[in-house]
């Protein structure tokens, strides 16, 4: 799988925090620090929308049926 390159300005502080979790072994390179982040970053999300999910069911927010007669009632 190919992978692409980014480049992206960062502050003084985020720099020191790259070097501070490359220095505690959480990662072996800036790039893979990144990476890591961004994987977090992914997971955060999935778990804020099942949250979200879970707090609209809760709430009364639930659609039930086929997809295709849902967007029919919204279109």
């Amino acid at each position: 799988k190919p992978i692409s390159t980014l480049s992206v300005p960062l502050t003084p502080t985020l720099e020191e925090t790259i070097a501070r979790l490359i220095k505690l072994g959480f990662a072996e390179t800036k790039a893979e620090v990144v990476r890591k982040a961004l994987v977090r970053l992914a997971e955060e999300e999935a778990v804020n929308a099942v949250i979200l999910s879970q707090k609209d069911a809760r709430s009364g927010k639930v659609f039930e049926g086929d997809l295709a007669s849902l967007m029919q009632k919204f279109s």
